[in-house]
């Protein structure tokens, strides 16, 4: 992420600890998506750590208070590699116990908007509230003291049938005005999507699986390669359009099929 001029979101449940992450890029810019444990040591120990350690930001996960029912990762045979993730180690090792055969019940079903204020005034970074489709929830975001909000629906593996991030992202827009930054993620797959989010009004996207399937096909290069890719496609985009930059880009760009 670095390499390619951008920067990266670590999972609170990833097999890297921040500080891994940090001495592998330590001039790269970072950011730690927290996914809150019900003992809240657990996050706040990871938390510590990724601030610590140079990260910037924290992003907090709104839309899995229960892990949602994934028959494909089912029918794979597909379960988190538990003994390889820091966090959900500790977890164990404090005597945690999931609510359900996975591990991610191990994490804090009953999260309130308090939450988002608890953790801006207690480690005094911004905090980005990810998960949200409407414009009450980016609202009740904003008004706890998010800096940004990530209009995501986690992918589609989260709640099945639920509105597509595209199709959200214009009313939380217009909802949340300047109050903070807004931010989009789901289904990106080419640079030509990241501009029609930058002309709903999305200030920034984030990608998740053409980052894996660069991983997968070539390593830290690989990531890099998708990243130049989709930069190149965006400035395809923006050429065609007529547009010298993405601040040129505006919703008479983009139109409903």
């Amino acid at each position: 992420a670095a390499a390619a001029g951008t920067l990266m979101c670590l999972s609170t449940v990833a097999t890297a600890t921040p500080s891994d992450v940090a001495a592998a890029a330590p001039d790269g810019p970072r950011w730690l998506q927290i996914y809150v444990f019900r003992d809240r040591e657990v996050s706040d120990d990871v938390i510590a750590q990724a601030l610590d350690s140079g990260f910037s930001a924290l992003v907090l996960t709104a839309d899995l208070p229960v892990y949602g029912i994934r028959h494909r990762e089912a029918r794979l045979g597909f379960a988190a590699p538990e003994g390889n993730v820091p966090a959900i180690v500790a977890a164990r090792a404090r005597g945690g116990e999931a609510d359900g055969h996975h591990a991610l019940g191990l994490l804090e079903p009953g999260l309130q908007w308090d939450y988002v204020t608890e953790l801006r005034e207690r480690w005094n970074v911004p905090i980005v509230v990810k998960g949200l489709v409407t414009a009450e929830d980016a609202l009740l975001a904003c008004q706890r003291g998010a800096s940004a909000v990530v209009v995501s629906n986690h992918g589609g593996r989260q709640l099945d049938g639920v509105i597509a991030s595209l199709d959200a992202l214009p009313e939380v827009v217009e909802a949340v005005g300047d109050r903070a930054e807004v931010y989009v993620d789901g289904g990106v797959r080419r640079g030509s999507d990241v501009v029609m989010a930058l002309a709903l009004g999305a200030r920034a996207v984030l990608v998740g699986r053409p980052a894996m399937y660069g991983l997968a096909f070539g390593g830290a290069k690989g990531v890099q390669q998708v990243l130049e890719i989709l930069r190149d496609e965006v400035e395809n985009a923006l050429a065609l359009l007529g547009c010298r930059s993405p601040a040129e880009v505006t919703r008479a760009h983009v139109t409903q099929a």
